[in-house]
This record gives C-alpha cells, sequence and structure tokens, in this order.
C-alpha cells in the first residue's frame, strides 16, 4: 500500500535513532503511514483493535512489541529486539526491564493477497487497521501496571517463552 512511499508526520518517534527537535513543526521521516492516515483510520472504530501485550518477565514482550513496530515502519527491522522502543525510562533502559506500561499506535495494511477475506467486524470497505498496542511489564512488582493495561484493552497477546 505505502511500501517504498515516504510520508511526513508532525511527531517525533520515542528513541529515534536521530535527535529531531520535538516541537509540532519538524517532520520525522516514516514510511508506512502519516498522521492522516491514523486519522482516517480513527473514523472507522471496527479497524481498530486496542491490545495490551503480556508474560512473565523476559519471555520477550519488548521484543515481540519491537518487531511489531518494526513492521509498521517506525523502527529499521535490524533494531527490532534490540531496540526496546518502548522502554522509554532511564532506568528501563539500565535494567533492561519494563516498568511502566506504555502505549504506540500502529497502522497496517491487510494486502488482499495476503488476507482475502477480512473478519466479520470489520468494515468490508477498508484494509488498513490501527492497533493501539500496550507494551506491560512482566516483573510481579508492577502488576497494578499489567492490570491498568487490560483494563483499557479489548485483548491481550500472551507470550509464553517455553524450551
Amino acid at each position: 500500500h505505502h511500501q517504498g512511499r515516504e510520508k511526513k508526520s508532525s511527531f517525533a518517534k520515542p528513541h529515534d535513532a536521530q535527535q529531531h527537535d520535538r516541537t509540532p513543526h519538524t517532520a520525522v521521516t516514516m514510511v508506512n503511514f502519516s498522521v492522516s492516515d491514523v486519522r482516517k483510520i480513527m473514523g472507522k472504530p471496527k479497524n481498530i483493535r486496542n491490545m495490551s501485550v503480556i508474560a512473565h518477565v523476559d519471555h520477550g514482550k519488548s521484543t515481540l512489541t519491537d518487531s511489531l513496530v518494526a513492521a509498521a515502519g517506525i523502527i529499521k527491522a535490524e533494531d527490532a529486539g534490540d531496540r526496546r522502543i518502548m522502554d522509554t525510562r532511564q532506568d528501563e533502559q539500565d535494567r533492561t526491564i519494563t516498568i511502566k506500561s506504555t502505549g504506540i499506535s500502529l497502522h497496517f495494511h491487510m494486502k488482499e493477497e495476503d488476507c482475502p477475506t477480512l473478519p466479520e467486524d470489520c468494515d468490508p470497505d477498508c484494509r488498513d487497521f490501527l492497533f493501539n498496542l500496550i507494551d506491560s511489564p512482566g516483573h510481579v512488582d508492577f502488576s497494578s501496571e499489567v492490570t491498568a493495561a487490560l483494563r483499557v484493552t479489548d485483548g491481550g497477546l500472551v507470550v509464553a517463552d517455553c524450551v
């Protein structure tokens, strides 16, 4: 859909590789979607999903979130897993754990060849989706953050690390 086209956004992304002036007039390049794309989908509530990523500590929540953020074109695919884009606090970065739940909106276009039939509860004339994703902590000390994230979302992506 938007592959190969660059659009401009009026907001900066967290932990972007380059430092940007965060004033509303500064444009930041985003590959897969623009603010107007997100606004358009916001008018189609059937194509919006609110999800929390939940799991025990060190099971890969932030890695999964990085991968989804990379699929939306916000970070490079090769940075996914190491970037920890949702860990915006210095103590989270220092300890490499998520302490506060953090949300991000992701735009995805569902290609007809990838999914010929859309779910029945979606707008049949729109193949664009907005995912409001919350990366939550896994440590039991921060379980209130997980509870709060689950209260405001439609469902959870449960990550299980098993051997």
